[in-house]
């Protein structure tokens, strides 16, 4: 594309010329919990490798498949891309399997959008992608607080290629301006009749009926174990023209990030938190949450209860038990240590990692 056209991409979109994508993590540049996830599949849903796409799998599919955090170089401006690659496949498709990938949207963030208002606004969704042969899958926007969706086709080819889809403006529904789940872009990539069987309207909103929302025209992932899926760049912005990818920072992506989910690694000797002794047996101490979360979040230590200890003026504690415990804060979460043995009840302490397997994680996914 030219500099001429960019820019009249970009005033043609009629947004704004930043913070115009919808999308977080798009550059697949964000990948807290791990690289790498081997052996995934079945009827399961769960965020693994890249920050912020979930993974959707139901019904009783055989087929399973690896997700990496894959280093590219046949891309310009993208370094990195997640890559999917079926290591078990699965010929013989029941009715009620499916497997895709998606993007969950908090109301709050995509009041933009004025869906079910008479000024509705189009929505464009652009990304890259290629796979080891020829595949045509389905891309699907869903307006879950309506229980609307409006899905589209796509191709692949063995190079990359930008698909660029452009969904009309929706009058019907508008969408809870809070922070749960109100929309949803899926990319399906595996689908029984349930799904399939019915009459797919390519790009067009209708209320959901379950065996209209996936094209039977859908490659099966898991036709073969050669099978692999790899995209990058995906972009979501209100209009009827793809413009350019919207870069921006990995801090600013991360931190974006980080409210739906923190990581935190500690190596030898670290100090995780301070806290008192609640008594001569147990500790408190405050973990205080990188960015504000989207809501209450659910924690979790690493390892085993040894790569861990509690000093207190001069003694030092392996706990027996750990929680995490966020009280109803977005802000910050309590901490909660029981060891055997006595301490002064109301002195001070800091807990501290022992080796490398330490880290806090801290979950607000929608």
């Amino acid at each position: 594309m030219s500099k001429a056209a960019e820019l009249a991409a970009l005033i043609g979109s009629q947004t704004a010329l930043s913070n115009r994508n919808l999308i977080i993590n798009g550059a697949m540049q964000i990948a807290q919990r791990g690289t790498s996830f081997a052996g995934l599949g079945g009827n399961a849903e769960a965020y693994y490798a890249i920050d912020r796409i979930k993974h959707l799998s139901g019904g009783t599919s055989a087929g399973r498949y690896t997700a990496t955090q894959e280093a590219i170089t046949d891309l310009a401006g993208f370094p990195t891309a997640l890559k999917l690659a079926c290591t078990t496949e699965d010929t013989s498709i029941a009715a009620g399997e499916f497997f895709g990938i998606s993007h969950y949207f908090e109301g709050q963030n995509v009041q933009r959008i004025q869906k079910g208002y008479s000024t509705a606004k189009s929505l464009t969704l652009s990304f890259y992608v290629k796979g080891n042969a020829s595949a045509t899958y389905t891309a699907e926007l869903k307006d879950t607080d309506n229980s609307r969706t409006n899905g589209q086709i796509f191709n692949v080819t063995t190079s990359w290629t930008r698909v660029e889809l452009t969904y009309p403006a929706d009058t019907t529904g508008k969408l809870n301006n809070d922070n749960a789940l109100s929309f949803a872009l899926n990319l399906y990539l595996h689908a029984g009749s349930t799904y399939t069987g019915g009459t797919f309207i390519n790009g067009t909103w209708a209320s959901e009926v379950q065996a209209n929302r996936i094209s039977s025209s859908n490659t099966s992932f898991y036709d073969s174990t050669n099978r692999t899926f790899f995209i990058t760049g995906i972009q979501l912005e209100v209009g009827e023209v793809a413009t350019p990818f919207e870069h921006e920072s990995y801090a600013a992506t991360l931190q974006k990030c980080q409210r739906y989910f923190q990581k935190r690694v500690f190596t030898d000797a670290d100090a995780i938190w301070v806290g008192a002794n609640f008594n001569a047996t147990s500790a408190y101490g405050v973990i205080e949450h990188i960015v504000t979360m989207r809501a209450e979040p659910s924690g979790a230590y690493s390892g085993t209860l040894a790569d861990y200890k509690y000093y207190s003026a001069a003694n030092t504690k392996t706990p027996s038990t750990m929680t995490i415990n966020s009280r109803n804060s977005e802000n910050s979460s309590e901490t909660h240590i029981d060891w055997s043995g006595d301490l002064n009840s109301g002195g001070a302490g800091w807990l501290r990692a022992v080796g490398t397997n330490a880290f806090v994680q801290l979950e607000a996914e929608l």
